[in-house]
């Protein structure tokens, strides 16, 4: 089992940042996604998650807070199906489009949730998001007063 962390980005509109991922990965190319990725052999979830934010679109937060845990199965590419664990954390922050950075797939964009479920999503943000969007914490998020980002 590999461990994943994602990160939702909550905006003032409430809409989330998503990735459109792009042919190259090895888990769910052609998909939509949150920003995230491996957890490293002794790194924490939370650790993992900031730094995959950071490496994925420069943004950087001082803190998340977790929403959810969940087994997901991954189809890879090379055929090879696993179970892996999944942690999702949010943060609320007062950024736009133009003030994320796309370090990998097609781009890293805000999405109204309202559209979210329209998209072909990836088995992670299929599996994890339900936890953010249809909970109450989403609409605390978006009235809330952002973490620090940069």
């Amino acid at each position: 089992m590999e461990r994943f962390a994602s990160v939702a980005l909550v905006d003032a509109r409430g809409w989330v940042l998503m990735q459109e991922r792009d042919e190259h990965p090895d888990v769910d190319p052609e998909t939509w996604g949150l920003p995230g990725g491996h957890v490293e052999a002794g790194e924490e979830f939370a650790a993992a998650a900031r730094r995959e934010l950071a490496e994925e679109t420069g943004v950087l937060v001082a803190a998340l807070q977790e929403v959810t845990a969940v087994e997901v199965v991954h189809r890879r590419a090379s055929g090879r199906v696993t179970t892996d664990e999944v942690r999702l954390y949010v943060a609320r922050v007062d950024l736009t489009d133009a003030d994320v950075e796309c370090h990998e797939g097609r781009q890293m964009v805000f999405v109204d949730p309202a559209g979210i479920r329209t998209l072909p999503l990836s088995a992670g943000a299929t599996a994890v998001l339900p936890a953010l969007l249809d909970s109450p914490l989403h609409a605390r998020l978006r009235d809330s007063t952002p973490v620090a980002a940069g």
